[in-house]
This record gives structure tokens, C-alpha cells and sequence, in this order.
């Protein structure tokens, strides 16, 4: 699927190939046609599907073509030369026994600084030197936990940057991706609940700024959050608002776009975000790793290397729906950060295939072998 997924996922790909295999037998002069050796081609694209998943290996560790001194951390100690070795030895002592202790006590202070701060702030009444301080507070304490993770950004075209009011939409890698990004300017942002450590930080947020959390499994709650989106995004005096669309997908791709963010009709801020993985894996793999022992790894990496590029604003056109501008916002994403461009949902990383997805497939199958004729007729008499 990896070599061949884009021009898999094309309409007329099934046709296409059956048609080059059945290229040396005659087609029937009435109604369509079956052959056994159509097995062997569903069988060639399953086992295919299963060696090289395009949508599973998404939420893995990117794979890298050279040694970054970190692989020897990750997997089984491999002797390969005495040099290496050394390096490799020297390359622990560094990480591990001194800026790993120096980056925690910053990212110590920087979330308790946070959650203190929000939360004296949210004491006061809501008036403008309220919305002031709540923006210094959030800024000072991302860029202290930053400093903890030697985060070194690249902001691009910062004239693009999102206005007031306006949403930011990003692809999504890991929550550092918030650090990142909210160290060049204040948002509110919109996500999911979170439990333990994220959860403290983020019920401590919410009292100084009105940033919005919501459970994804509750379809009600989401319907609830798209009203408040809109109705902050029409507010003048908030900040702008920071989403990330679709699921944490490693550092290669991005996937779907959830359409709810897609449906206010107001000004929409695509920013790329793309991690130098020599430094460190930034990618977050939630089922394999809690937010404490993740963010361990990344204090105990060289360095947090990123890019950051804010694209032109873009805005729904005429006869565009909400899921037509969604896609059309995660190509430019993808497209500018190097990233490939994929349909899938990121709902997948935790749920089964829809079963449109496989009738789809059974209907173009079923229009070969009993042909288009007969199959709008079926249709029609149903």
C-alpha cells in the first residue's frame, strides 16, 4: 500500500488493473464477466494491505535512514565498532546525567508556574488587563517549558500568522505541539479531555482563558463545541482559536481533517509543522506511552528541531462543503511541510474499517462482473 496507495486510492484503479490481467481473454458480448483468476488479485492487494499498511505505520516511530545516537536507546545495545560504542556511551552520559536534570527543573517550573498563574488569574474579573495577563502567563510558561525540551523553532512567514478571532489549524504530531506554537503567540485552544498530569494543566487553563475541551466519543459534546466555536470565533475581543484537526499521526503525513471546524464559515489559518527527527521523535504513540514517560524520552533526546510555516488564510469557496475545504486545507498543510497527503480517517488507530469503505469496493466489483446495465437496473427495481 505504501508503494502504490495514492494510485490505489484513485477511482477506476480496481477496473484498471483487472483489465490489464484480463487483457488476453475476450469479454462476453452481453453483460459482465467473471473469472476465477480474479482471486488471486483480491489475495495479491489483502496481503499486500497487511505487509505494507499505509495507515497502521502512521502511528509508529518514523523509520530513519541514518543512526541518530538515539536508536541504541530505543532497541537492544548492538555492537558494531569500538568508536561507535563510545560515542554512544558518551552520548548517554550527556543526555541523561546533565541536561536531563536541567530540563526537568525548567519543565517543573514552567507547569507549576502555569497552573499557578491561570489560576490567580482566573480570580480576577473579566476585564481587558485579565485577558492581558492570561496571554503573558501562557506565553511565559510555554517558552520556559520549551527552554526544557531545547526546543530550537523556525517560524516561516509570520506575516500569515492567524488575526484575532481568526482559527488556526495545524496538523498534529504530539502535544508539544501546543508549546510550540503557542511560544510565538497567545491562543485558546480547542482539544480533548485528558486525564492525570495533562488534566490538572489543562482544568487550571480553562479558569484564566476560555479554551475549549471535549470528549471526542461524545457526539452530543462535540455538537456543543462547534456551537462555542463559533460563537467565540465571532467574538472580537478573543484570542485566536488553536485546533488540530485530525489524531497524532507520526512525522510523515497527515491524515483526515475532522469536518466540525470546517463548518463555522469563518477565516481558517492552515499552519505545517514539520520535526528534524536527527534530534529526537517527537511523535507521541499514546497507546504505548503515558504523557509522563513520553515526555521523560524527550528530555532525554539531544533536541526538539522544528519548522513551523504559516500558510495564506483560506476561506470556503462557493459550493464548497465543509468536508471539500477540509481536504483542500490539509493538501496545502501537507504539501508545504513535506508531508504525504493521505484520505484516511485517524480514527483507525483506535476503531475497525467502516463498512461503506468495503461495500464501496463490493460495488465496483459487483458493476464488472454483472454488468453496468444490469446493475442500474437491479438498483432501480430495489
Amino acid at each position: 500500500w505504501r508503494r502504490g496507495g495514492k494510485k490505489r486510492l484513485g477511482n477506476g484503479s480496481m477496473e484498471k488493473e483487472l483489465e490489464e490481467l484480463r487483457r488476453s481473454r475476450p469479454k462476453p458480448p452481453v453483460g459482465g464477466d467473471f473469472t476465477l483468476s480474479d482471486c488471486f488479485y483480491f489475495t495479491r492487494r489483502g496481503i499486500e494491505s497487511i505487509v505494507e499498511d499505509e495507515v497502521t505505520q502512521r502511528f509508529t516511530s518514523e523509520e530513519l535512514v541514518s543512526w541518530n545516537l538515539l536508536t541504541r536507546t530505543n532497541n537492544d545495545f548492538q555492537y558494531i565498532s569500538l568508536k561507535l560504542t563510545l560515542v554512544y556511551g558518551l552520548g548517554i552520559v550527556v543526555r541523561y546525567c546533565i541536561l536531563a536534570p536541567l530540563r526537568i527543573t525548567l519543565a517543573c517550573i514552567g507547569l507549576s508556574w502555569l497552573v499557578i498563574g491561570t489560576s490567580a488569574v482566573g480570580l480576577l474579573p473579566n476585564w481587558k488587563i485579565k485577558l492581558w495577563l492570561s496571554e503573558w502567563v501562557h506565553i511565559m510558561c510555554y517558552r520556559i517549558c520549551a527552554r526544557g525540551l531545547s526546543a530550537t523553532v523556525h517560524y516561516h512567514n509570520r506575516e500569515n500568522k492567524p488575526k484575532k478571532g481568526g482559527i488556526c489549524v495545524a496538523n498534529h504530531t504530539s502535544p508539544i505541539d501546543v508549546v510550540i506554537l503557542c511560544n510565538d503567540g497567545g491562543y485558546a485552544m480547542v482539544g480533548q479531555v485528558h486525564g492525570g498530569l495533562m488534566g490538572v494543566v489543562q482544568r487550571a487553563m480553562v479558569r484564566a482563558c476560555p479554551h475549549i475541551w471535549f470528549e471526542r466519543s461524545e457526539m452530543k459534546d462535540r455538537h456543543l463545541v462547534t456551537k462555542r466555536f463559533g460563537a467565540r470565533s465571532q467574538s472580537i475581543c478573543s484570542r485566536s482559536c488553536l485546533i488540530f484537526a485530525g489524531t497524532c499521526v507520526n512525522n510523515t503525513s497527515v491524515m483526515m481533517f475532522k469536518k466540525g471546524s470546517f463548518e463555522i464559515g469563518t477565516t481558517i489559518h492552515p499552519v505545517a509543522i514539520k520535526y528534524d527527527p536527527k534530534f529526537g521523535d517527537a511523535f507521541w504513540n499514546s497507546s504505548k506511552y503515558s504523557m509522563v514517560s513520553y515526555l521523560l524520552r524527550m528530555m532525554t533526546s539531544w533536541a526538539l528541531v522544528c519548522n513551523v510555516w504559516y500558510l495564506p488564510a483560506m476561506h470556503q469557496q462557493d459550493g464548497e462543503d465543509a468536508v471539500q475545504f477540509a481536504n483542500r486545507v490539509k493538501s496545502a498543510i501537507a504539501h508545504q511541510g513535506g508531508l504525504v497527503d493521505l484520505q484516511w480517517d485517524g480514527g483507525l488507530k483506535r476503531a475497525k474499517v467502516k463498512e461503506t469503505f468495503k461495500e464501496q469496493q463490493q460495488k465496483k466489483y459487483s458493476s464488472m462482473v454483472v454488468g453496468d446495465d444490469s446493475s442500474s437496473s437491479s438498483s432501480s427495481s430495489d
